[in-house]
């Protein structure tokens, strides 16, 4: 039943293209929407009756907002707009990762070949996605030996490694004519597209001439070159009669889940692969179009040439926003790839279902257990929690991990470094506190991101107090904080609450005990394995440091390629001077460590 305050809303909604937005009781956007008309569809979850997600969201509304809209076309827009802003619970949410890389050519004078995972407006030539980026790498790399461009850094006076090694057309010191890099190009450009066959052919034919000659470790380098050349250009058989770049979306609905295939069609072949499942609160062809949306909204995403769906979309409204042709297929190899991807979509849900129920009773039902021992509303999903690491005050570190209804969400997981205190070799838990706290909560006021339902903190009443006050004193939020407590084995025993600092005790045999006890071990794991990297890397600045001769910018050279002393002491003088300093520094190194 809808209150007074929703009713009096509802009836004022206009019969208008728009977006509305879902609140809670905090005043939190809870799920964002698009509807072609406001009016009909705003009113439906009010007026219809519901089951699973819808019913939880419904459940949680305690008011609502709606935007006004021209078009479908800006409805859908801005629902991706909003998505991406406030991050509500209930929505599909992509990230804006950067995505699988991409073979690129620059477009420059003296053009150069390199992996990339940043696509930029630059008319250069992308080749790609890449799933596997081990095998991209290698084939770069393998492209750089057979077809090479420029791999210096341009005119020098001299000719440079790469061009006695025959990598590199000589830019360094000369003027390469255009027609000679075009030519190259072009012989790339083919080869990335598929046509490997004749390359095939003579890398088989030296594999079997190094096998004869005994030659066994350069027989295995061809034969590997020859792996990585069909897991990133020929590893899926031709399922095309043109070499149009396409993407397939299809999806299958069941029980409040979709689960969603996309198929990455190049060079003819089926490259990749994507599957995502998701619990949803609309309908099936509303969520799917958001999530294509989404899907290219991403960073570093390259539109493909055309995009396939299945019936039931709107399709010229997505190839409108989408700038690509949007298409369903009604027979062929095009329509049997959308059968094969529902097929798929499918078979990911049932496997879904058969563990959800077990998942659900040991997370969802787990967090609301702990929320219903703080006396806090069931409906809280995200659980944030803090732990320190040091070593007598040196070097102090802070992590924090995330639950989301019970489950880690470890793309959340975040990493500090602290300011040590100079003057006190102890532990300052509080001031570690205050600090990891403030920089944490005011971050996320700054870039307006959704706030936690509860912070965890492990060490007991110092932490738990200190984050409330940095919380409730300097950031005027209301969020509530409890701390974990352990006993005199170190294991969790029980949470601290409330302004008395009361000692809540849960069931040890309860699940919302055992997903307390995963929460204080994996905080403590993240913060210990952040700050033994930390100290390692310091220990060996530190060595190199008291080796005459070694700046900033050589120790950096160090670092970044041994990664530890023992790797350096195992080093020759000659591998050291690889990384770019001098023999005499080398040989120092060497004596000293």
């Amino acid at each position: 039943m809808a209150s007074e305050h929703i009713e009096h809303k509802l009836a004022l909604l206009p019969d208008e293209p728009g977006c509305y937005q879902m609140k809670d009781i905090t005043g939190k956007i809870i799920y964002v929407g698009k509807a072609k008309n406001l009016k009909n569809r705003v009113r439906s979850y009010f007026k219809s009756s519901h089951d699973g997600k819808t019913a939880r969201l419904v459940s949680e509304i305690a008011d609502f907002d709606f935007i006004v809209t021209s078009t479908d076309k800006e409805a859908f827009l801005l629902e991706i707009t909003l998505i991406q802003k406030y991050q509500p619970y209930y929505n599909i949410k992509l990230k804006k990762g950067t995505g699988y890389p991409y073979i690129k050519i620059t477009n420059e004078r003296d053009p150069k070949i390199m992996i990339t995972g940043d696509i930029k407006k630059d008319d250069a030539y992308y080749f790609g996605p890449y799933p596997n980026v081990y095998a991209a790498q290698e084939t770069m790399q393998f492209i750089q030996r057979v077809y090479p461009l420029r791999r210096c850094n341009g005119y020098q006076g001299r000719p440079c490694l790469y061009y006695h090694m025959g990598q590199c057309l000589g830019a360094c010191f000369r003027e390469v004519p255009e027609q000679e890099y075009a030519e190259q190009i072009e012989r790339i450009k083919r080869f990335l597209n598929g046509n490997v066959g004749k390359v095939k052919q003579q890398l088989t034919a030296k594999m079997q001439k190094a096998s004869e000659e005994l030659q066994f470790e350069r027989a295995g380098e061809i034969r590997d070159q020859l792996h990585y050349i069909e897991a990133t250009v020929e590893k899926q058989k031709i399922i095309s009669t043109d070499s149009t770049t396409r993407d397939l979306f299809n999806f299958y609905m069941d029980k409040g889940w979709i689960s969603i295939q996309v198929f990455f069609i190049r060079q003819a072949r089926l490259m990749k692969r994507e599957t995502r499942l998701f619990p949803v609160v609309n309908s099936a062809e509303e969520e799917f179009e958001s999530f294509i949306l989404q899907f290219y909204d991403r960073k570093n995403n390259v539109k493909p040439r055309e995009v396939l769906v299945p019936k039931g979309l709107d399709n010229d409204v997505l190839a409108q926003v989408l700038d690509v042709p949007v298409r369903t297929p009604q027979r062929g190899e095009k329509r049997a790839l959308l059968e094969l991807a529902a097929k798929n979509s499918r078979i990911k849900l049932e496997e879904k279902f058969r563990l959800l129920e077990l998942d659900n009773r040991s997370t969802v039902g787990a967090q609301q257990e702990i929320m219903r021992a703080l006396n806090l509303p069931e409906n809280g999903h995200v659980i944030e929690a803090f732990d320190h690491s040091h070593i007598q005050g040196s070097d102090p570190v802070s992590a924090m991990v995330q639950f989301v209804d019970g489950q880690a969400e470890k793309s959340n997981y975040r990493k500090y470094k602290l300011a040590a205190d100079e003057d006190n070799h102890s532990a300052n838990e509080d001031a570690n506190t205050r600090e990891v706290i403030f920089r944490r909560y005011s971050r996320l006021l700054k870039e307006h991101a959704p706030l936690p339902d509860l912070i965890l903190m492990d060490g007991g009443a110092i932490e738990m107090n200190a984050a409330k006050d940095v919380l409730e004193n300097e950031l005027n939020l209301d969020i509530p904080v409890a701390g974990m407590v352990k006993n005199n084995k170190h294991k969790t025993a029980a949470l601290l609450y409330g302004q008395s600092d009361q000692m809540i005790n849960l069931d040890p045999k309860s699940q919302g005990f055992y997903l307390l006890e995963r929460i204080q071990e994996e905080v403590h794991r993240f913060a210990i394995t952040f700050h033994r990297q930390l100290r390692g890397k310091n220990s060996l600045s530190s060595k190199l440091e008291a080796i005459k001769g070694v700046g900033p910018k050589t120790r950096t050279k160090l670092m970044r390629e041994f990664k530890t002393i023992n790797h350096i002491k195992e080093a020759s003088v000659e591998d050291l001077q690889a990384v770019g300093i001098s023999k005499t520094t080398a040989q120092m190194i060497k004596l000293s460590l």
